[in-house]
């Protein structure tokens, strides 16, 4: 799998997430953790690259609000692009592990 596979593997658990409701990079990184039972971690030089990308292609968008512990925490959210984006991703991601099951099973 090449790298824009994984940058879209991220892009898809991201915009997953953050369906559900709005979050600020820190709790999205946890979210991804705890979610998978601690076996994928996002570090924070894949994460934020991944979620200014993102919102350059207006998938998502992003406001300061305070966070749980009172400091100012940027939160993003959906947006009706990453909504469709989100779709394509689930589409593609279904079609790849498909293939990859495929080739473990016949190969």
């Amino acid at each position: 799998m090449g790298n824009d596979q994984l940058q879209g593997a991220l892009d898809l658990l991201i915009l997953k997430i953050l369906r559900r409701r709005p979050a600020h990079g820190y709790g999205l990184a946890q979210r991804i953790q705890q979610i998978s039972d601690e076996v994928l971690r996002v570090e924070e030089g894949s994460l934020y690259p991944a979620l200014h990308r993102m919102e350059q292609a207006d998938w998502i968008s992003s406001e300061w609000k305070p966070s749980e512990n009172g400091r100012r925490a940027k939160y993003y959210k959906l947006t009706p692009a990453g909504r469709r984006q989100l779709e394509r991703e689930e589409e593609n991601w279904s079609r790849v592990t498909g293939a990859v099951a495929k080739i473990l099973r016949f190969a």
